[in-house]
């Protein structure tokens, strides 16, 4: 079973559900994030705190929410939005690397979006960035197997503060939870019990997939 685990992103929504539930199985967690750390992924070169020995299994969390007609988005916007979903965990990976290859079984999760899979208007940045986060896990998947498994889960709209703007107020999230088969909102707790069977032993025979928790959204008819 993975027993130490770097989260990236891990001090608030889904990162810091994810970092609860493994402490209370008992694992050693690293949480790295601006606020802790000092880490900004934004930069050429971020100054990633060195760690010694095996990782078991490396969460990256951080993401975006830029959501704007294509006519309005300037090209920093999508500049913005690759380099914090695509590039930053291209930087974490390619830093930690040898760390997951000191353990005998390591994973890499990362995280998408279900606007990937499922056009939706004013997307356009954000699901290009999180689409070429998709094309890395597939691509890892093939190219560190069987030492490293990489998987990735795509969330529909989950309560996380980063999602705060779009649920303001409560005809907001009730036009939200109506856009999904399932008639909610996901939790962060439903895409951190995900991210934590992926790194578990449980998952051991899963490799290179894109995990939709989404309310139905990616698959199901809203009728």
């Amino acid at each position: 079973m993975s027993k130490r685990i770097l989260i990236v992103g891990g001090n608030s929504g889904i990162g810091e559900k994810l970092n609860k539930l493994l402490q209370e199985e008992g694992k050693e967690t690293i949480l790295m994030s601006r606020s802790q750390g000092g880490v900004d992924i934004q930069e050429d070169e971020p100054n990633f705190p060195e760690i010694k020995g095996a990782i078991d299994a490396l969460v990256y969390c951080p993401g975006s929410i830029n959501l704007k007609p294509f006519r309005g988005l300037k090209l920093a916007d999508f500049q913005h939005d690759l380099t914090i979903n695509y590039l930053g965990a291209v930087k974490t990976i390619k830093n930690y690397l040898p760390n997951l290859k000191e353990s005998e079984h390591a994973s890499i999760t990362l995280f998408s979006t279900v606007a990937v899979q499922k056009g939706m208007h004013f997307h356009s940045s954000i699901a290009g960035a999180k689409g070429a986060l998709e094309g890395l896990t597939r691509a890892l998947a093939a190219e560190l197997a069987p030492k490293i498994r990489v998987n990735c889960i795509a969330p529909s709209l989950t309560e996380t503060p980063m999602a705060e703007k779009l649920l303001r107020n409560e005809k907001q999230r009730e036009g939200a939870e109506q856009r999904h088969p399932l008639k909610s909102i996901g939790a962060s707790s439903d895409i951190a019990y995900m991210a934590q069977f992926l790194i578990s032993e449980k998952a051991r025979w899963i490799s290179g997939q894109i995990m939709g928790i989404d309310g139905g959204m990616s698959s199901l008819s809203n009728g």
